[in-house]
């Protein structure tokens, strides 16, 4: 671009996200200068070795200080206490968002507690892999990815503009929602498989006729899989489940039931519905690849390292 979108841009949390955020913006020239502020002296070290930012503070103040956009990538738990930090620094013209795949308990942490909720801007970029720390991100985690906004009602429409051409810039499509919307769609395409993930894996850790070695050396495709999920950071995914507690409820209730109906269909050989079922359910597969978030290679798309 030939000019920056910002001047500064601060980034509050420096995992997965927030070092994504950090290396496209430094790739493409979307801000001048890019401050850094993290809780952890050791994950600012290693920011700082790998040359993401221009400046480095456990101070979330300090970084939002002069800031014309502050970006919050903490657990969702933690918007609050962002929120507190950074108030003092904030003018008129700062614009927040934050990376939280939480959106109603997000407004309602950081709302009341900004002293102009005009300039803030909820997002979500649906993007992510189960790996965290600041040597995990990378520029591409966010091409030709989803981010959801969820302005709320006192968000000013310049606000929405700038930040929503921000994620832009980063490579996103961008999706506008309310909060509580957004809170119900996720939990069913993000939060309920990371759960059943979770559980999953944690059920065949648990069985005591099958081995942990076998676990790992004969897992096929599937259970693999789900390892992927369920080694996603634990405090980010404990927030998550915390602060989306209704919308997550409701959709493992209807997980609950329609997982009895596939028990009573294998136990009574009902051969007619689970063929039925499966066929339903593999054309949501074709419609993922048909909309571009997935490909139809072998290995779900996935490239394995070979060195």
């Amino acid at each position: 671009m030939s000019e920056p979108l910002f001047d500064r841009i601060a980034i509050v949390g420096i995992g997965l996200l927030g070092s994504s955020i950090a290396r496209k913006v430094r790739a493409d020239g979307v801000a001048r200068h890019i401050a850094i502020a993290d809780h952890s002296e050791a994950a600012l070290a290693e920011a700082e070795e790998l040359g993401l930012g221009d400046g480095y503070t456990t101070d979330p103040a300090e970084a939002a200080a002069g800031a014309a956009l502050v970006v919050s990538c903490v657990p969702v738990g933690a918007a609050g206490s962002i929120a507190d930090a950074i108030a003092p620094a904030l003018t008129s013209d700062t614009l927040i968002t934050d990376t939280g795949s939480v959106k109603a308990s997000v407004v309602k942490q950081m709302l009341p507690r900004l002293p102009h909720p005009e300039c803030l801007v909820p997002a979500h970029p649906v993007a992510g892999t189960e790996n965290s720390g600041p040597s995990a991100g990378f520029a591409d985690l966010f091409e030709n990815r989803w981010c959801i906004l969820t302005p709320t009602e006192q968000t000013d429409l310049r606000a929405l503009d700038q930040v929503a051409e921000f994620w832009r810039l980063l490579g996103s499509d961008v999706e506008t929602m309310t909060a509580e919307h957004h809170d119900l769609v996720l939990a069913i395409t993000s939060h309920l498989p990371h759960l059943i993930a979770y559980n999953i894996v944690g059920t065949a850790d648990d069985l005591e006729e099958v081995t942990q070695s076998e676990v790992i050396k004969f897992s096929a495709g599937g259970f693999r899989d789900f390892t992927r999920l369920a080694a996603s950071d634990p405090t980010m995914w404990r927030d998550v489940f915390l602060h989306n507690r209704e919308a997550v409820l409701e959709a493992l209730g209807r997980f609950s039931e329609d997982l009895a109906a596939l028990q009573r269909a294998i136990r009574w050989g009902e051969g007619d519905m689970l063929h039925s079922t499966f066929s339903r359910t593999r054309a949501i597969r074709r419609g993922i690849i048909d909309a571009g978030q997935e490909t139809d290679a072998p290995d779900f798309g996935r490239r394995v390292s070979k060195g």
